[in-house]
């Protein structure tokens, strides 16, 4: 006679956000949710289901492939490459000098000009990336923070020599200066002065650009450098509420502004859990937009979002798994009701990505769109007990991680005393034990391994030297041929303007369009504000 199997024989299954999971769920574990109040029907407040009525059944979501290396030339080729094969959108990965502030013939930018994106120096650069680009017909993401008031001014400027007005300019600037703190490391100036040039990117565009998305707060890459997926989202609503207060206090609406507010968040792990955490983060968004701020504007209470990435869970081992995996974060993205949709490549975990693996990352998309029927009826996964019970779950401990940021005193001082990044770093730690231990199973890593596994050949990118040569050549031919008299103006007229403590884009404009360099910028906002100390964490 066999032996009866009890709930209490199974295996215990506890989610990262602490949520511990029943083998079956009921109509029961739903009875406390009204479907009106909680859930709603697409389109409609909370937008647990999704912020438009009919969603990809009418328009299928953006895809937006991160690329970006090398010199302009470079960048731009790959640009128009991803464009002739069906990308709708573009989304700029910017190298290391860039993003903290130096040109490329500076000492410290010496072998990375280049490597982990493309570099630019001055509004020559970005003229030639975007050179046959209809800036007009297709938004661009830049993944820029603390240099976004630089690069946004330069694409700025590029649109005008296009002879596109910045009302018309669509973009996205990433510009998150705190989770770069958090999560990141490319970070330049203090945490109060970094806050004011956001508030000034949000606060321009609001009055100039109302087209530019001025934000794009990123759960993605505090998730990435080791918080539960709640921790994601509860940390990512509490920076965007310190942006939303600060540029309160400017005499700007709730409504002015916080309708181009987007967030980027993360795909990997249990599917059903990044399925619950952006239909949970979507419902509290827009409750706390409605009922703290006051909102009237339902476009205000939307949670836009981009989600698909995960790069943390792929592997260097058995890379050809990360196929299979990237297929499955893309469908869980679409199942969470993404906007924009962005595939980390398979060969992601070990270089920059081949022009092959960019090919097959929007071919996954186009498969998934096209061929699964995933986009016949809004949120399909909308009524399974599982899931509206778990979503619930994840709205109680997205609350309860806002909590203890307040409890901390706020965002701004939780980052800079390090509370919350000693927090991630002890997780990231405690999680990565977990991975070579065994107790966390990562197939192709610490199960399923082959005996050949340490044969394969891989293909890394190889930064090409001489192309570094021609940037820092183009640097010096520009700096040769401007009015350097003029730069020189446009830096005084900035510092000037860091004095009164005015909005600094219009400043940083003038002086990007005489071909001031992103260094030059950068080291007046240094002598200014100063340089940002990281606090001990441990």
């Amino acid at each position: 006679m066999a032996k009866e199997i009890k709930e209490e024989d199974l295996r215990k299954v506890v989610l990262e956000s602490g949520i511990e999971v029943k083998p079956i769920y009921r109509p029961e574990d739903i009875a406390h949710i009204d479907y009106k109040r909680d859930i709603g029907d697409p389109g409609e407040f909370p937008f647990t289901r999704g912020i438009h009525r009919f969603m990809y059944r009418y328009r299928p979501w953006t895809m937006r492939q991160y690329s970006g290396f090398g010199t302009p030339e470079d960048t731009n080729r790959r640009f128009k490459f991803l464009i002739e094969h069906g990308q709708n959108a573009l989304n700029v990965a910017f190298d290391l000098p860039t993003q903290n502030g130096l040109d490329s013939d500076d000492p410290l930018a010496k072998w990375e000009v280049g490597r982990v994106g493309m570099a630019v120096d001055t509004l020559k650069d970005m003229e030639i990336a975007f050179d046959g680009i209809p800036i007009d017909r297709i938004s661009t993401s830049l993944t820029i923070n603390a240099t976004a008031p630089i690069i946004l001014a330069m694409y700025f400027v590029v649109a005008e020599k296009q002879g596109v007005s910045l009302k018309d300019v669509r973009a996205t600037p990433q510009n998150d200066i705190l989770k770069e703190i958090i999560g990141r490391g490319a970070w330049i100036f203090p945490v109060e002065p970094s806050v004011k040039l956001v508030c000034d990117i949000i606060e321009f565009c609001a009055r100039n650009a109302p087209k530019v998305y001025p934000v794009s707060v990123c759960g993605y890459h505090i998730r990435e450098s080791g918080a539960t997926p709640a921790q994601e989202i509860g940390y990512a609503f509490e920076i965007a509420k310190t942006y939303i207060d600060r540029v309160l206090e400017r005499g700007l609406k709730v409504d002015d502004f916080v309708p181009r507010f987007s967030f980027n968040f993360d795909i990997f792990g249990n599917m059903f859990e990044q399925i619950a955490k952006l239909r949970a983060g979507r419902r509290l968004w827009a409750k706390i937009i409605r009922d703290e701020y006051g909102a009237k504007n339902p476009r205000s209470m939307q949670l836009k979002m981009i989600a698909g990435g995960g790069g943390a869970g792929l592997t260097y081992e058995q890379p050809e798994n990360n196929i299979v995996r990237a297929a499955y974060y893309a469908l869980v993205s679409a199942l969470s009701g993404t906007q924009t949709m962005a595939l980390c490549t398979f060969d992601e975990a070990y270089t920059i990505p081949s022009e092959k693996a960019s090919l097959l990352a929007l071919r996954t998309m186009q498969i998934l769109m096209e061929e699964t029927g995933v986009c016949d009826t809004v949120d399909p996964l909308g009524g399974s007990y599982y899931i509206e019970w778990l979503t619930s779950e994840m709205e109680k401990k997205i609350i309860e991680v806002m909590q203890e940021v307040r409890d901390w005193g706020g965002m701004m001082n939780a980052v800079e005393k390090g509370y919350i990044q000693a927090k991630i770093a002890r997780q990231a730690y405690e999680y990565e034990r977990k991975i070579q231990s065994g107790e966390i199973v990562k197939v192709g890593v610490n199960k399923y391994r082959s005996e050949k596994e340490e044969e394969r050949e891989i293909e890394l990118y190889d930064l090409d030297l001489e192309a570094v040569k021609r940037q820092i050549q183009r640097l010096k031919e520009v700096k040769n041929e401007r009015d350097n008299s003029k730069v020189k103006r446009c830096l005084e007229d900035l510092r000037k303007a860091i004095k009164r403590d005015e909005n600094l884009m219009p400043y940083i404009m003038d002086a990007v369009e005489a071909y001031a360099t992103v260094g030059e910028i950068t080291k007046v906002l240094k002598e200014e504000y100063g340089v940002f100390t990281e606090p001990p964490i441990f």
